[in-house]
């Protein structure tokens, strides 16, 4: 067996698996303002929908027929495995952020949420590129990782960092003319 060396006081990410997916969750033209009741109507292929803009929807006045709606959702999740000796502490940081269009601008609106976990490891099977973590909540998950050889320095008792990004987008854009 190594010997073990004495574990830094900064952690070495040993893998950094990222999977990220963006959908396409509603795409359409505007056909029909109504002013009066913040009303705006869309078309798309699936047919008509229409939409009450709240106050939060800034630069309404802005909206015009025949601009284009887009509404898109992202999901991305980054682990790392984190070579620090466990303090027996599981953490879970949630933050969120918003941007929002400037005067003048078409709405846009873009909300960002990001959860970071810490967990430790309490189980590791080489031969199936498994390791069982677990979370804050005391939720087990069991991790597979891709590439084995990060496994042969990783033990049980060490602790693990869990990333998920997930970001909901809605845009109005003039159609570029031909």
């Amino acid at each position: 067996t190594m010997a073990q060396t004495p574990s830094a006081p900064n952690a070495v990410v040993v893998d950094a698996a990222i999977t990220d997916n963006i959908y396409q969750l509603y795409e359409g033209t505007v056909t029909k303002i109504d002013k009066k009741t913040r009303t705006i109507f869309f078309k798309n292929n699936e047919g008509e929908s229409k939409f009450v803009a709240g106050p939060e929807i800034k630069n309404f006045d802005q909206i015009k027929k025949g601009d284009r709606l887009n509404v898109t959702y992202e999901l991305a999740v980054a682990i790392e495995l984190i070579k620090t000796k466990s303090d027996g502490i599981r953490s879970k940081v949630e933050t969120s952020s918003e941007v929002t269009s400037k005067p003048g601008e078409k709405p846009t609106r873009t909300i960002t949420n990001t959860t970071t976990i810490i967990a430790d490891i309490i189980a590791v099977d080489r031969p199936k590129k498994l390791v069982s973590v677990k979370g804050p909540s005391g939720k087990v998950t069991v991790v597979t990782v891709k590439n084995p050889q990060l496994l042969a320095d990783v033990n049980v008792g060490e602790q693990v960092k869990v990333v998920y990004f997930d970001a909901m987008a809605a845009s109005i854009t003039t159609p570029k003319k031909k």
